[in-house]
């Protein structure tokens, strides 16, 4: 299941980074990402907290392991298969939501050099989403502006910035209120000799939300910290519906029968 937040060098997804110019891309065009394996073979995504309402209709959320907890919608329990999106990057049911962080995939907004705060939009050239082709919309204009197209990609990047800044507010609270608790789900499928048992990921502690005082109740529902947890705690129930989801694809957990004991 989920175990670490994403810590590579590169972010979840990408397999290069580079910025986007007028001068390199200005006769490219971008177009659909036709496959996109990484994202099949991904089974927990970053979520912001903007949508975690309609994220904890479809898939559990999560806190990943670890002294910088990242929420995280499980797509699958098993590393390396999504139950929710093919081999080739495709929605399985296309009515279904899809979080924020793959649809703003190759693109994204990031730091170009250490010593600034400037963020530049930049892409994963190995997504195939940009090239010199004849499909697609321009990227850039005959004067060199951006073009419509790139400019609603950086509205959406820009978007999804500000709420990755509103979740890590959101997460440092968390950490000082101290709800944060190890996660374990068992689900006994019928006819299984033993439940599965999940680990590796962190929860809100639904007991110590009862205990606090009003007044910290008070403030919590007056940030909209409280309707954020309690959609968390809701979409745990999910787990279930995700396990199934891999059983029908057939890639459910195999249970080991346990050995007997040796004979002395």
């Amino acid at each position: 299941m989920a175990t670490q937040a994403p810590n590579q060098s590169l972010p979840l997804l990408y397999s290069e980074i580079e910025p986007l110019s007028s001068q390199v891309h200005g006769k490219m065009k971008i177009k659909v990402v036709d496959k996109a394996p990484v994202i099949g073979a991904t089974h927990a995504i970053p979520a912001t907290v903007d949508e975690f309402p309609l994220l904890s209709r479809h898939y559990p959320i999560v806190f990943s392991a670890g002294d910088d907890p990242v929420p995280l919608a499980l797509m699958g329990l098993t590393e390396g298969i999504n139950a929710f999106i093919d081999e080739n990057g495709k929605a399985r049911d296309p009515h279904i939501y899809i979080p924020a962080y793959i649809r703003r995939y190759p693109f994204l907004l990031a730091k170009l050099r250490p010593d600034s705060d400037e963020l530049s939009l930049c892409f994963d050239p190995t997504a195939g989403a940009i090239g010199e082709t004849k499909e697609g919309e321009a990227l850039f204009d005959d004067n060199g502006d951006p073009s419509e197209a790139t400019k609603a990609v950086l509205q959406f990047c820009e978007q999804f910035e500000t709420a990755a800044q509103r979740t890590a507010a959101f997460i440092q609270e968390v950490k000082q209120s101290g709800l944060l608790m190890d996660g374990e789900v068992a689900i006994q499928p019928e006819g299984a000799p033993q439940p599965f048992v999940y680990r590796g990921f962190r929860m809100i502690d639904e007991e110590k939300i009862r205990d606090l005082r009003g007044d910290e109740l008070r403030k919590m529902n007056q940030s909209g910290m409280l309707a954020l947890l309690f959609a968390h705690l809701f979409s745990l129930s999910q787990i279930r519906d995700v396990f199934a989801r891999q059983i029908e694809l057939g890639k459910g957990p195999i249970q080991v029968p346990e050995r007997a004991p040796a004979e002395v």
